[in-house]
């Protein structure tokens, strides 16, 4: 009679999503829910700053969607990364929930490394998860002026295993080829994928287990240590507004325009969500530097409050002054808000 083996039971793959400000994180998170691939995703999205906003503009569906800000996500809210995933373990051992994979969201001011390490120093999490593989999204047209001295955008590409250059209808041949041999020269041994708002194949992607501790200590010796020091940028501030008067149109473009013109250079991201006089649908406007753009969402729902929620990141804000000036965007007429 041949004896039984017993094996282990499979760890929950994670992926880990970096990738500097506005290079187009959220847009690869929606294709991969959006996808048709029969698996239960648990999703955690961490902001920097006050107000959520990415959590509004990620794909809702079946998944499993937790939000955290007010930090970044290697450093003050670390302590929320392991309750949450500690919460989804527990929950998925009584029966509660049933996922098949995580998929953490950086955000775009984020060390990777200590988001990794994270599995490897918390004995609970590193029974259930396992890293499968760290993706770094970045953007072809504006990422050279944050390599030359930003150290987040340098760690996320130095961390990768595999690199989405994303945007490449932006740049010439020329210029992305340029690109290729500089981010090469940072880290040669990651795959790299070149790419238009992220259309890309998830099978490059997910489930590939190309996360190599050793690989990870040649990068970091001291990647295993219960400590990381991570100092972000002190210019780099972040400013978040809510309102809950509708606003007007004309004035929301006329601001945006004055924005781009005059402090484009400062506005490494700015996003939010806009309730406009007139309109049924929620307006959702993203960009970063002197790139903008603005749609119409989905419509607000009958119980719904009808917020305008937005957060600028980047350097030498004046809280005060763009203030002043969103609050100049309010419709002169609230009363007449919206049309039912």
């Amino acid at each position: 009679m041949n004896a039984m083996t017993l094996s282990k039971p499979a760890k929950i793959p994670v992926t880990i999503l970096t990738g500097y400000l506005g290079a187009g994180k959220t847009t690869l998170l929606n294709r991969i829910l959006t996808e048709k691939h029969n698996q239960k995703v648990a999703v955690i999205v961490n902001e920097f700053g006050e107000v959520g906003i990415d959590n509004q503009l990620v794909v809702s569906g079946d998944e499993e969607i937790l939000e955290m800000n007010n930090g970044c996500i290697c450093c003050t809210v670390r302590g929320d990364l392991i309750r949450i995933l500690r919460t989804l373990t527990f929950s998925m051992e009584e029966g509660k929930v049933k996922f098949d994979r995580v998929l953490i969201e950086t955000t775009g001011l984020a060390d990777p490394a200590p988001v990794a390490q994270t599995f490897f120093m918390d004995e609970l999490l590193s029974q259930k998860f396992q890293v499968d593989s760290i993706i770094t999204v970045v953007d072809s047209k504006h990422v050279t002026r944050h390599l030359d001295g930003n150290d987040e955008a340098q760690e996320q590409i130095a961390f990768a295993d595999v690199l989405i250059l994303n945007k490449t209808d932006l740049v010439s041949e020329d210029e992305l080829n340029k690109l290729e041999k500089r981010i090469s020269k940072m880290n040669p041994a990651a795959k790299r994928i070149q790419a238009r708002n992220c259309e890309i194949n998830l099978n490059t992607i997910l489930g590939i287990n190309t996360f190599d501790v050793t690989r990870k200590l040649e990068i970091d010796p001291h990647f295993l240590e219960d400590h990381h020091d991570h100092e972000h940028d002190d210019r780099v501030s972040s400013v978040a507004f809510i309102e809950t008067k509708p606003l007007d149109l004309i004035k929301v473009e006329q601001w945006m325009s004055y924005l781009v013109r005059e402090k484009g250079e400062d506005l490494l991201r700015y996003k939010g969500i806009l309730s406009i006089r007139g309109i049924d649908e929620r307006i959702v406007f993203q960009g970063l530097h002197m790139l903008f753009s603005g749609h119409p969402g989905r419509k607000w729902k009958e119980n719904e409050s009808r917020l305008s929620e937005l957060v600028f990141i980047g350097k030498n804000l004046d809280k005060g002054e763009l203030e002043r000036q969103f609050k100049d965007c309010i419709a002169n007429d609230p009363v007449a808000t919206t049309t039912k």
